[in-house]
């Protein structure tokens, strides 16, 4: 029986072995989508955008592997947290994001805001809501209500439905690199693609 599970296990080794030794060769498809029509971007800088809602709970999943990945990424990787908008109360959140972006508090909010709604259970879906809330973060209210539904934000929240369009994104989260490539899910291998696509990005600018 000893002999057995040896084998067994010494199987089991070898396998997890071959997976890693695969684990670079992501697939178009498979691992993440190759957009029909991408978007041109120039310049020397990969950009990267991850697509969220604050009550999607895939995205709460995701966000700490996209937080992490975020503080290693190469330095000429440009990296942007983009509020998708492609409902009213999704773009509710959106305003918010870009309200207290303006105001200088994204880092400070962000993953905050994530554990109030997933961990606390709050509702913070609407400006009455979401003007409170991050009053009790520090943001000015009065500033915050007043950016909520300016001509700044509303252009910001404009580019990020532009953007869900341009690459076809019917949910989130949704990582899109360079324009042109789109990874989804909610765990650790999500930025192991990312930056598979971001090396094969490097690359085709050369």
């Amino acid at each position: 029986m000893k002999r057995v599970i040896a084998l067994t296990g010494l199987a089991f080794a070898i396998g997890l072995a071959n997976m890693g030794a695969q684990a670079a060769d992501y697939v178009a498809g498979k691992d993440y989508r190759v957009l029909d029509n991408p978007e041109t971007i120039s310049g020397n800088a990969v950009i990267v955008r991850e697509f969220f809602w604050y009550g999607c709970p895939h995205c709460y999943t995701l966000n700490p592997h996209m937080e992490k990945w975020a503080k290693t990424k190469a330095k000429d990787v440009a990296f942007f947290k983009t509020p998708a908008a492609l409902n009213p109360v999704w773009e509710a959140s959106a305003r918010g994001f870009y309200a207290a972006q303006l105001l200088g508090y994204e880092n400070k909010t962000h993953d905050a805001l994530f554990e109030a709604v997933h961990k606390d259970g709050k509702q913070l879906f609407d400006q009455a809501s979401l003007s409170k809330w991050y009053a009790s973060k520090g943001v000015d209210q009065k500033k915050f209500n007043s950016l909520y539904n300016s001509f700044a934000v509303g252009t910001k929240v404009g580019r990020s439905q532009a953007g869900a369009k341009r690459y076809q994104l019917s949910g989130v989260p949704a990582v899109v690199v360079q324009g042109k490539y789109v990874v989804t899910g909610e765990g650790p291998q999500v930025t192991k693609v990312v930056d598979y696509l971001v090396d094969k990005a490097r690359a085709e600018k050369k």
